[in-house]
């Protein structure tokens, strides 16, 4: 989240300059990759590999808002005992 944060704030710092340059209406823009180059650019290349690129970290995110889900089965064979154990 931190290196979310930082990318975001160094993009607010270069949007002015952004809006100065060509835009090719034949390359498509993607945010993620945008996020990506900019948090590498930001980060020390002594640190770049131990840090995931945002898309790695919201892809994670991803994958843990699924975890509720994949305990169902077993939250729901344990429905029975803890109504017996209480509180």
């Amino acid at each position: 989240m931190a290196a979310v944060a930082l990318a975001a704030g160094a993009s607010a710092l270069a949007a002015p300059a952004a809006t100065a340059a060509p835009v090719s209406p034949l390359q498509p823009l993607s945010v993620m990759d945008e996020l990506d180059a900019l948090s590498a650019d930001s980060v020390g290349p002594e640190h770049g590999e131990a840090l995931p690129a945002p898309s790695e970290q919201l892809a994670g995110l991803n994958r843990l808002a699924g975890v509720p889900h994949d305990l169902d089965p077993l939250t729901s064979q344990l429905a029975p005992v803890t109504g017996l154990l209480g509180s």
